[in-house]
This record gives structure tokens, C-alpha cells and sequence, in this order.
């Protein structure tokens, strides 16, 4: 467990849904807000993947809750965000992280795999964030996190729709900073 915190680093008594969250680097981000204080809400589309890891957390003392859901449903987006807000108010902060990554030529690369990144690594942020905002912006107060990627600034061979993406994501936070 970390040093205690300064005060003004407290999340405590707020609420944060991590889209992504049952391993890797959505459930390390997990960890760290609940660390900080916050009750957590991890978010996948693997139930049992996310109790475990909903109770790893619990096991080490935090505040944690599950909602299923795929990010590329819209539907399934704002039913999990009112059940989250039903259980716990309010969510205070998102982090879009739920990501995929598929490499392959350009000139061979399926249009499925490219509508699948798309989906999931673009139009999901943007989704999940409308979701959630008409709380925050009544509340005046929340917090939205993208996770993006190196890739979103540099080139590499293989991941053309993977940077695109993820690139398009970058600028669609810097305009919802300006925005709300």
C-alpha cells in the first residue's frame, strides 16, 4: 500500500467507473483510485473476470462494484451507467480505457477488424462519456479520463486503424476539455 496521501489527493466518498477493468492497465488504474479512496466500479464483458478482480480489491481493503457491459453496445453503455448511478449517485470520474488492438497490412486489412477498433477505441469513449456527463455537468464537478496511446503521436507498420483511433481520440479530449 501506497504512502498515506496529502489531503487534496483524497478521492474518498467519490465514485469511478474504469471501462477495461478486470486486468492489465485497466485494473492497475482501478487499484490506484481505490487506493486513493475512490469506490471503484470496473467495467468489462466478462462477469466472473470481474468479480475476481472486484474482489482482489475488496480483499485488500477498497471500496469496488462490478457492472457488466460491452462498450460497443449503446444500449448496454446507458443501462450500466444508471445501474452505477442508481447503486452509488453518481459517477465522478470515468476512465475510458476498454481497448483492442488488430495488426495487419493496410492493403489486407479486414474492414470488420477496422470497424471493431473503430468501435472500440473511438466511438466507445465518446459514448460512454455522453453517458456519464449530464450527471457531471449538473453536479459541476467529474472528472474524464482517455486512455489513448503512444501511437496516437507516432507511426509505426501494422496498426494504421489502431492509430488512427487512437489519435482521434486525443483530439476528441482536448475539444471536450474546451467543451464542458
Amino acid at each position: 500500500m501506497p504512502a498515506t496521501l496529502p489531503k487534496s489527493f483524497r478521492l474518498d466518498g467519490r465514485v469511478a467507473l474504469i471501462t477495461g477493468a478486470y486486468r492489465g492497465l485497466g485494473f492497475a488504474i482501478a487499484r490506484g483510485l481505490a487506493e486513493a479512496g475512490a469506490t471503484v466500479v470496473l467495467n468489462g464483458r466478462k462477469p466472473d473476470e470481474l468479480q475476481r478482480a472486484a474482489a482482489t480489491l475488496v480483499a485488500e481493503g477498497h471500496n469496488a462494484d462490478v457492472e457488466a457491459f460491452d462498450v460497443v453496445d449503446r444500449d448496454a453503455i446507458l443501462a450500466g451507467v444508471n445501474a452505477v448511478i442508481a447503486r452509488h449517485g453518481a459517477i465522478d470520474i470515468l476512465v475510458n480505457n476498454a481497448g483492442i488492438q488488430r495488426r495487419g497490412p493496410l492493403q489486407d486489412f479486414p474492414a470488420k477488424d477496422w470497424d471493431d477498433i473503430i468501435a472500440t477505441n473511438l466511438t466507445a469513449p465518446f459514448v460512454v462519456s455522453q453517458a456519464v456527463l449530464p450527471g457531471m455537468i449538473a453536479r459541476k464537478c467529474g472528472k474524464i479520463v482517455h486512455i489513448a496511446s503512444l501511437m496516437s503521436e507516432l507511426a509505426r507498420p501494422s496498426v494504421v486503424p489502431y492509430t488512427a483511433a487512437k489519435g482521434a481520440l486525443n483530439s476528441a479530449a482536448k475539444s471536450l476539455a474546451l467543451e464542458v
